[in-house]
């Protein structure tokens, strides 16, 4: 499969676009009226103000200091980039707030400090902790990052965390205790070799001695070789800690006979007659980034029985600080934490180790397209595993509360449990498993559209994003002018354009259509000239004939015109029983409303058949369909004519015998509130329906646009479901983005 391909234009766009950086603010209480202004601010803030003077632990109940996290760095030593500046910083520690808030639903914001004056740093820090709940240092040098780290740990009573250090070390430590776990072996009596003395390999060391490695066990390797007492040479306190008694000097001399190397520094550092030297069923992290000291490919080479984990999210076995951090922070907020002890890394570890040997759940497998199985090549969870978030921030906050470390320890960790099962968006896994699932297809898709800047710009994103081919319907001078234009120049050697001019199947095309339109109205020349000069019949011959495996189109002209052109070459019309179906997603909610683009005014009987397209749509996206048919009135209350088919559709799917849950007609209220539902307790629905089935197509219009444009809800469709082609059919406001997504449909064959 084609690895992604990220330019610096698109990086660019990513982070301009449609705001400026990657975060914004959001009020979480009303500020509509005079009063709501009176409770925010003056005069009733004083009330909690008085409080929090008095006793200075209601902080976490009347203000956001419970779940706020800084992310705080100097830009000293950014990713791989080295010391890019407080500001060059920037954009790195909004992306980590943004994995905070995604991951652990905490709160974040990022701060960087203008100096590189440990003193200056400690000083500034310190006097913002009474504003967060915990302190995530970042991308700062060795070893400074000690010093800064240690300080700010004594002098305040909230956590500090430096992730380069312990996040890695975390991860590190639960992959090793699964690969240890397979290869037969103990930790207490493993010989380690880590290279890499800096912040991230020092506080790897130090965790897995805290873990029981022996000391004299582990070797820890430099620039300069072997760390050993008596050494003079590039040393500091920090490294002195580790120094051992040996006549070894070389990592070379060191991986002779070594369980496990771990790895911290450079590409290329490993060779493979090291790992050749090594003891049976060797463990190799190798962990320097982007490129790891050895490829698993290079090892595996020489060392069949070797387990091997990089960094990198295209090998097995990925150390991925995401899985750490957020929910290291997330198991300290919640117990109103004074630290972040070693008791709760190890916990951490332990829970990230033990949730690698369960089976993993479905929606994992079909997000990453594969099937993982505890074993060599899946020690350590992927960063997407669900149950992340219920499973690792209670054993983090149980050994916080075994240990003092909590100040409000959490009484019902069932209950906690359930409650962090509530705070992640499920809509983010199910637009992650389309991405995945796209990728594994590698759907030659049809781009009907190539005049068009916005459809050229997504063509280009399917094709670098490793989604498979792109085949752009257009003219080649045109399409070349308009990718310079959009800074994409490059790109016109990628593309595929194909029109009527180039392509050897057009009397193919034109046979076939006249076959299917000749007793309806259309001559030869007809035929010709909506074969050769239509694009979207032009691309939806393309697709009958097996000449791509996708269409996008739509984004130029209405989609009433599109869908009767398409309908020259398939069925996709009412009578033949094809539906539009929308996805709302909107705070961590989806539902699909059909039918948005097909049917006018649908019967009872149509209603029916667009409930099982919604259904089928629905599973494809990875939800357990409840279908609501939604209306102004409740199960005949109040009684209207217009409302009656609504009433009629269920008994239709009755005789039908369907497979997933229905009822109506009901109000939207009653659908999707189940306090609501309770009124109600003969509903066959078993929780919030996740589709609704409206009356016409305009009542569909008004809802999926009210919601977009007052609700801020995203909305993906209408989604074309009924034709035997995956045919995608997007809006004329469409922007480059939302074509790349409904081309993602287009490929899994959502419909």
């Amino acid at each position: 499969m084609p690895k992604a391909k990220i330019t610096n234009e698109e990086a660019l766009a990513f982070h301009l676009e449609p705001t400026p950086g990657k975060w914004e603010v959001q009020a979480t209480v009303p500020m509509t009226t005079q009063r709501d202004l009176s409770l925010a601010y003056s005069p009733g803030v004083a009330v909690p103000c008085e409080a929090i003077a008095e006793s200075p632990e209601t902080a976490y109940d009347y203000t956001n200091k419970g779940n706020l996290v800084a992310v705080i760095s100097n830009g000293t030593a950014v990713l791989g980039l080295g010391n890019l500046g407080a500001l060059g910083s920037k954009p790195v520690m909004e992306g980590k707030s943004v994995l905070f808030k995604r991951f652990a639903d905490v709160n974040s914001i990022d701060i960087e400090l203008d100096t590189e004056d440990p003193d200056e740093f400690c000083r500034a820090v310190r006097l913002m902790g009474p504003t967060f709940g915990g302190i995530n240092l970042e991308d700062i040098k060795a070893p400074e990052c000690f010093i800064i780290e240690q300080r700010l740990k004594e002098e305040m009573d909230i956590p500090v965390f430096h992730d380069d250090q312990h996040g890695t070390a975390v991860i590190c430590a639960a992959g090793l205790l699964n690969a240890l776990h397979i290869s037969g072996k103990k930790i207490e009596d493993v010989k380690i070799v880590l290279n890499g003395a800096g912040a991230a390999g020092i506080a790897c060391i130090e965790l897995l001695k805290a873990m029981g490695a022996k000391h004299d066990n582990c070797i820890v390797c430099d620039t300069k070789g072997v760390i050993y007492q008596g050494r003079t040479e590039g040393m500091n306190q920090w490294k002195s800690a580790h120094a051992i008694t040996t006549d070894l000097r070389t990592l070379e001399d060191a991986m002779k006979g070594a369980d496990v190397f771990l790895g911290v520094s450079v590409k290329g550092a490993v060779t493979q007659q090291m790992v050749a030297s090594m003891a049976d069923n060797p463990v190799i992290f190798a962990m320097a980034n982007p490129d790891p000291e050895i490829t698993p490919e290079e090892a595996h080479e020489v060392r069949v029985d070797a387990i091997v984990a990089t960094g990198r999210s295209d090998y097995p076995n990925q150390v991925n600080n995401v899985l750490g951090f957020p929910y290291l922070f997330r198991g300290a907020l919640d117990i109103h934490a004074r630290a972040i002890n070693d008791e709760m890394k190890i916990a951490c570890a332990h829970a990230l180790a033990n949730l690698a040997r369960e089976d993993v759940p479905d929606e994992v497998a079909m997000a990453y397209g594969k099937s993982l199985t505890f074993g060599r090549d899946y020690i350590i969870p992927t960063p997407f595993d669900p149950r992340l978030i219920h499973r690792i921030p209670p054993a983090v906050a149980k050994a916080g509360m075994d240990t003092g470390a909590a100040r409000r320890p959490i009484i019902d960790m069932d209950a906690y449990e359930l409650s962090l099962k509530s705070r992640m968006d499920p809509t983010a896994s199910i637009l992650r498993g389309l991405n995945a699932r796209a990728r594994a297809a590698q759907s030659r898709m049809i781009f009907a559209e190539g005049d068009d800047p916005r459809v050229l710009r997504a063509a280009v994103m399917y094709q670098r994003s490793g989604f498979g081919k792109a085949l752009v319907v257009g003219r080649p001078d045109d399409v070349k002018t308009k990718l310079e234009a959009s800074g994409l120049g490059d790109a016109v050697r990628e593309l595929e354009v194909v029109n009527a001019a180039n392509t050897s199947h057009l009397e193919a095309y034109t046979d076939f259509l006249y076959k299917r339109l000749q007793r309806k109205g259309f001559d030869h020349k007809d035929i010709y000239r909506l074969a050769a000069r239509d694009r979207h019949v032009f691309s939806s011959l393309m697709l009958a004939h097996g000449h791509g495996d996708g269409l996008v189109t739509g984004a130029t002209r209405k989609s009433a015109h599109v869908l009767d052109r398409i309908n020259h070459v398939f069925d996709a019309d009412a009578a033949q029983g094809a539906a539009g179906v929308t996805a709302l997603l909107h705070k961590g909610r989806i539902v699909l409303i059909g039918d948005t683009l097909v049917h006018e005014w649908p019967d009872e009987n149509d209603l029916a058949t667009i409930a099982e397209r919604s259904a089928a749509v629905a599973r494809h996206m990875g939800l357990e369909p409840r279908v609501a048919f939604v209306s102004f009135s409740t199960f005949g209350y109040p009684v209207s004519e217009r409302a009656e088919k609504m009433h009629r559709a269920p008994a239709v799917l009755d005789k039908r015998g369907v497979d997933f849950e229905y009822e109506g007609e009901m109000t939207v209220d009653v659908a999707l509130n189940v306090e609501q539902q309770a009124n109600y307790p003969f509903s066959r629905l078993t929780g919030p329906a996740n589709i609704l089935i409206v009356p016409a197509r305009h009542s569909a219009s008004i809802s999926t646009k009210l919601m977009q444009e007052m609700g801020g809800a995203t909305v993906i469709g209408p989604i074309l479901s009924g034709i035997d082609k995956p045919i995608q059919i997007c809006s004329t406001v469409s922007t480059a983005n939302d074509i790349l997504n409904m081309a993602i449909l287009a490929s899994c064959d959502i419909g």
